[in-house]
């Protein structure tokens, strides 16, 4: 999945050299360290500050932000539409987005799913509007069955064919570009895979790593793998990478911090991986986007590779 390493690839369009080096992702290139936008809620009352990060990152080199219309009821959309304009993906950044739960502010959690095949077409329809393109070019269908977070009941279990046949119909219609999928199984990809699909999201970092086979599934059909949660501790029942003794005594040895080698272990992990730390701090931005400096030695990753992985199954509401 990296590229070949043209002059033309280690940079973006805007030229700014690519933090973490040149990736792909539905089949355009782009920089192996993205911007996870969901951290934007917390600026939610210094709208200025967010779309000032925002820019902040595209200069440091970042060209894939991950974004859904249910981060801040909408709030992060149009923070990403006034911060980079509207965009297919075709030129300058690639911003992907996610169907598959609606916002709940007012419920036990702040969403609920979204599964059934009229509310996906709806959440995309709501993206196109928030972001102000006709196109999205990569929406991720973020399904219920694995990882921490929310579960299915009732009329929200729904056959994953159901889910794919009404988002290739929105991608022959020309509003999605592409198709991903969050949250799946290993046999979920598999039944998905004729549908085209060019990246994944499950949760995953160092001390979760339950989800190999699915990692090498991507591998092998050339789908992104892009990790949530990739320094764990999302939830208070999942382990964190930054307590790892071997991560903070690598990261010691480094003069770096703990979650910078938890993230350049996924970088050096395997090609194919695409990072989008998600931050509303500046200098944890320009920290992040560091992450491709860090050089691991041999050393360095037989211990964190020894480090035993955990469960990061942990089921709320």
């Amino acid at each position: 999945m990296t590229s070949s390493g043209t002059s033309s690839a280690r940079v973006t369009a805007a030229g700014v050299p690519r933090p973490g080096g040149a990736g792909r992702l539905a089949g355009r290139t782009v920089s192996r360290i993205g911007y996870g936008a969901m951290q934007l809620e917390r600026l939610h009352t210094d709208r200025a500050a967010a779309v000032a990060l925002l820019r902040r990152a595209v200069e440091l080199g970042v060209d894939h932000v991950d974004t859904a219309q249910f981060y801040g009821h909408g709030f992060v959309n149009e923070v990403v539409r006034e911060a980079l304009g509207p965009s297919d993906g075709s030129d300058g950044v690639v911003v992907v987005t996610k169907v598959g739960a609606d916002p709940d502010p007012d419920g036990p959690l702040p969403l609920r799913p979204a599964q059934r095949p009229e509310e996906l077409r709806a959440s995309v329809e709501d993206n196109l509007r928030s972001l102000g393109t006709e196109r999205l070019a990569v929406v991720n269908l973020r399904r219920l069955d694995t990882g921490p977070g929310l579960r299915a009941e009732g009329d929200q279990v729904v056959d994953l064919d159901d889910q794919l046949a009404v988002l290739t119909a929105l991608r022959d219609e020309g509003k999605i570009g592409a198709i991903g999928l969050s949250s799946v199984t290993l046999e979920g990809l598999r039944r998905a895979l004729p549908a085209g699909v060019v990246c994944v999201q499950n949760a995953y970092s160092l001390v979760s790593r339950s989800d190999e086979d699915l990692l090498r599934l991507c591998a092998a059909e050339d789908i992104a793998w892009v990790p949530y949660f990739p320094l764990g501790g999302a939830f208070p029942a999942m382990p964190k990478v930054a307590d790892e003794p071997a991560v903070r005594a690598v990261a010691r040895s480094l003069g770096r911090t703990p979650a910078q080698v938890g993230l350049a272990w996924l970088l050096h992990h395997a090609p194919h991986v695409l990072l989008i730390p998600g931050t509303a701090d500046a200098a944890h931005l320009a920290a992040n986007t560091e992450v491709g400096e860090v050089a691991l030695d041999g050393a360095a990753l037989a211990s964190l590779d020894a480090v035993p992985s955990r469960s990061a199954d942990v089921p709320l509401g």
